[in-house]
């Protein structure tokens, strides 16, 4: 009897002690399990993270997709801006051309033209300065290279030197020169409105059913007979 005592006081002893440790393993593994972050899924977290984009849509014209005569204003404009007639020759314009370079064929020559005279008329009344101060003479090489039309005019003429009418002609011919170079300018920026207006109106379209005449008529409005401007849709 006393020795199942003893047994029974022993296995009690073993089990106080295993309960502790038992019980000390089990918090540590949680503390670790706390510890440790849990990995998610990679390709989950990818998904997630990856920015979402979508297909670059292709911008198509509707218009010129349902009308074949549609042109580009900006097309029109900068491609007259580059090369005069360029425009209207992409708007398939091609008799309007030929007024483009008429315009500025003749604006452009008024500008060269005058140019030149500015500068004989500079020259001459250089020379004539000169000849007034006498530090030049009418037998002198600088006289010679004055322009043949303005010798007698201005310098072999009745009264003798005309250095009054050089200065006036140059001074006039300097401003014909301006003239000549803006009107240049103005050509050439009609040209490109030309091209833009065009564009813009190739799908304009009247249509053959409106009809506009002029018509007798009595106005009860004015208690009067006359003509009234009729515009009827059939």
């Amino acid at each position: 009897m006393q020795f199942l005592n003893k047994i029974i006081l022993l296995l009690c002893i073993l089990a106080g002690i295993t309960l502790p440790l038992c019980a000390q393993n089990t918090d540590s593994i949680t503390t670790l399990k706390d510890t440790v972050p849990l990995k998610p899924d990679t390709a989950k977290a990818a998904t997630l993270l990856k920015p979402v984009t979508k297909a670059k849509e292709k911008y198509v014209d509707t218009i010129a997709r349902k009308d074949p005569r549609y042109r580009n204003p900006g097309t029109a404009a900068l491609r007259s801006a580059i090369l005069p007639g360029w425009g209207q020759v992409y708007n398939r314009k091609i008799w309007k051309v030929p007024i483009v370079y008429a315009a500025l064929g003749i604006t452009g020559g008024l500008f060269v033209d005058n140019l030149k005279w500015y500068k004989r008329f500079r020259y001459a009344f250089t020379v004539a300065s000169n000849i007034e101060l006498k530090k030049d003479s009418l037998t002198g090489p600088n006289y010679q290279k004055v322009y043949s039309q303005l010798k007698r005019p201005f310098f072999e003429g009745p009264n003798g030197l005309n250095k009054e009418g050089l200065r006036s002609n140059r001074d006039q011919i300097r401003q014909d020169v301006d003239y000549a170079f803006v009107f240049f300018l103005i050509a050439w920026g009609l040209n490109v409105v030309d091209a833009t207006v065009d564009a813009h109106l190739s799908t304009f379209d009247v249509s053959p059913k409106l009809s506009l005449r002029l018509q007798p008529g009595y106005s009860d409005m004015a208690n009067t007979s006359g003509l009234s401007l009729v515009m009827r849709i059939k």
